[in-house]
């Protein structure tokens, strides 16, 4: 590594930005322009200074893509399941990036049909996703969504399974949603608003018709919801949903009949929270209804929707997050949240049989997986730990017995899960709040405060971060580090209250529980600052910028991906895709109140002349979430405020989007430069 280089300048620009009286200078503010030659010009150039910062390590990289790559089965498939006389399942072929979507009929010695094969569709293409599979009534058909930037606008395409043959029809800026009627002719489709790429019209299309005129059937003109479409698991109903942070509403119509009117199934109520699914002569809804703020489980008859008619079949619990539910037939499956771990409970619907299935560890994941078929008694699941390759399980309900369909293969001959500890930790937030840690170690560590760690968060949105393996990861432990995941607040992981607790005007929650999770860390001697290591992605990364300008001293680097860190601006843009259906997550900053509480915290707005620890960003160009100018403009603020000589880097993926790069094995080598980065700095190259 050469500290003779010099980092590229970007030009300063002022422009002032004004709200509630209130004015902000914002140099950067011409980096928002992706069809600007300088802007392009500017971002090659952060490119090539990464790519010469980062030379020596270029071959370490390599190794490591290799080495992580080595360890998974190229060749391998997901365990089929059954839907209406064929088994589908997702194969792999050595070498190649991209999944194979096939089936066979009745019996898995039968001839091999491919429903879609994603790697000759993806040649020619940086960039290839696959979205919203779905197979006519009649067993025929396939339609699909292929987008080929990045930035989440697919083409829907439909595809005779029997023939091969792609129909010509195509259907350009949809959102990649859809469903089949029972008519095997009509498809149900979500289409995005040009400028903002929110989802927010659902059309019918006639396979046999020109989609020039396909009807209209909803348009969602309040821009903070977004529309989609399903039909129900008894393919009985075709369902609109139409969502936002806080609030739902639901129309449905038979599925037999495609051309007749939507009926709404319960009109929105800001705050009013429900899903919905069908089984025989009732539709089953999970809400937060009446204040139950962890959910619970009612029903009501098809011919009486509305919320007067809804009836309680599982009861809230203040300590018991209900997540989601599977109904069969003769059981009722409940995916449960108690005290951070995942329970899985089986009832009867009679009320004789209650129970749940036994899990040890204190650190894995379980959920209900796959399950097509109400007229069967066993039930599919997936169970893993931080320290145990993921497994298919088949369930049998009536028996309580259970088998391993498959497990996830390490090609690794020196791996063994016995070699490895995990453990929960809890540490005390500022305001007395236990926050847990989940922490996974090669045994043998040493609590002596010289041992690498690196620290996760997301911390947004209730998405929670279950403790669960990954075969990548062993590249990090093998070499010393210990993994931990910070369950901080505004994820759901100790419940709906744990989300309450970390947004809008207690989003500041989220940073400081993550800094008295690395202070316990660092108290317990499992690391110190000298040795502790930070990352998180997109929320999570504006995570990172939070922790930077609040304690950058307790950290010797981190990693920040697709960071949202101009959370004001953005926040203000209302053509900007998503921001509109954000303001129940951070709060509207045209209301004075949130103005300035976001300002308090937004990393861009709030880098400092200070030392700031060694620092990598990631970002993509056509990222339709956190658009590319926000990690741009961060990184050009703060070199030019920080003032210490640690590395800051930027690396832009000039072809992808929000996930990154295409394909599982070019994935890898993003993976591999972070962990490049970090094991640098700790010396392991």
């Amino acid at each position: 590594m050469s500290k003779d280089l010099i980092a590229p300048k970007a030009d300063k620009n002022p422009h002032t930005l004004e709200k509630h009286g209130h004015k902000r200078n914002d140099p950067y503010y011409w980096l928002n322009d992706r069809e600007d030659p300088k802007v392009i010009d500017y971002l090659n150039q952060e490119n090539d200074y990464f790519e010469k910062m980062t030379e020596h390590t270029s071959d370490f990289q390599g190794d490591l893509f290799q080495e992580m790559k080595a360890r998974i089965k190229e060749d391998d498939e997901t365990v089929p399941f059954k839907l209406r006389g064929y088994w589908y399942y997702v194969r792999f072929e050595e070498g190649k990036d991209y999944p194979i979507y096939a089936r066979k009929k009745e019996s898995l010695d039968a001839e091999e049909q491919i429903v879609a094969n994603c790697n000759e569709m993806a040649e020619g293409e940086d960039f290839f996703s696959l979205s919203g599979l779905s197979i006519s009534k009649d067993n025929k058909l396939a339609a699909y969504g292929v987008d080929n930037v990045g930035r989440r606008k697919f083409t829907l395409q439909v595809k005779n399974i029997e023939t091969g043959e792609v129909l010509p029809e195509k259907i350009e800026m949809t959102s990649g949603n859809l469903t089949w009627a029972n008519d095997n002719t009509t498809l149900f489709y979500t289409k995005i608003d040009q400028e903002t790429l929110r989802s927010d019209r659902v059309f019918k299309h006639n396979i046999h018709k020109n989609a020039e005129n396909d009807e209209l059937i909803f348009k969602e003109d309040d821009d903070t919801f977004n529309a989609y479409v399903f039909k129900t698991k008894s393919d009985q109903f075709v369902i609109i949903g139409s969502g936002s942070t806080l609030t739902d509403e639901y129309r449905f119509i038979s599925a037999d009949k495609p051309n007749s009117e939507f009926e709404v199934f319960q009109n929105r109520t800001r705050g009013l929270e429900y899903s919905i699914t069908h089984y025989e002569d009732h539709f089953y809804i999970l809400t937060n209804k009446d204040g139950a703020k962890n959910f619970k489980l009612m029903k009501t008859p098809i011919a009486k929707t509305g919320s007067e008619n809804w009836e309680e079949v599982i009861p809230h619990r203040a300590e018991t997050l209900l997540e989601n539910v599977e109904l069969f037939k003769d059981f009722l499956v409940l995916n449960e949240r108690t005290n951070g771990l995942n329970q899985i409970r089986i009832k009867d619907w009679d009320g004789k049989t209650d129970y749940y299935i036994p899990f040890e560890s204190e650190t894995f994941t379980a959920g209900i997986g796959t399950n097509p078929d109400f007229n069967v008694h066993h039930l599919r699941y997936v169970y893993n730990s931080m320290t145990t390759p993921s497994s298919v399980m088949d369930f049998d309900m009536e028996t309580k017995t259970e088998k391993v369909l498959k497990r996830q293969e390490v090609l690794d001959e020196n791996f063994d899960p016995e070699n490895y500890g995990s453990k929960r930790l809890w540490a005390t937030a500022e305001d007395g709040t236990e926050i847990p840690i989940s922490m996974v170690y090669r045994k043998g560590m040493e609590q002596n405060g010289k041992t690498p760690l690196l620290l996760y968060a997301y911390g947004s949105y209730g998405i929670t971060n279950d403790p669960s393996f990954s075969s990548i990861r062993l590249s990090l432990l093998d070499r010393g580090f210990i993994f931990a995941i910070a369950h901080v607040r505004g994820g759901e992981y100790l419940g709906r209250q744990w989300y309450d607790d970390g947004k809008m005007l207690t989003k500041q929650n989220t940073f400081t529980d993550f800094i008295a999770c690395s202070k316990y860390l660092i108290a317990e001697n499992y690391t110190s600052s000298d040795h502790l290591y930070a990352f998180g992605g997109s929320a999570g990364g504006m995570l990172m910028g939070g922790i930077l300008n609040m304690a950058p001293e307790l950290y010797n680097g981190v990693v920040a991906a697709v960071p949202f860190v101009d959370v004001v601006t953005t926040m203000l843009d209302d053509s900007i895709p998503l921001t509109t259906g954000e303001y129940d997550e951070w709060g509207n900053p045209n209301e004075k109140e949130y103005y300035e509480y976001m300002l308090s915290y937004s990393p861009y707005d709030n880098v400092e002349e200070k030392e700031y620890p060694h620092l990598l960003i990631t970002t993509g160009l056509h990222d339709s979430q956190v658009q590319y100018w926000e990690p741009a403009k961060w990184l050009a603020k703060l070199r030019d405020y920080k003032t210490d000589d640690n590395l800051l880097l930027m690396h832009t993926n000039m072809e992808a989007g929000h996930g990154g790069a295409s394909g599982r094995f070019e994935a890898l080598k993003e993976v591999a430069r972070n962990y490049a980065f970090l094991l640098d700095l700790e010396g392991k190259v």
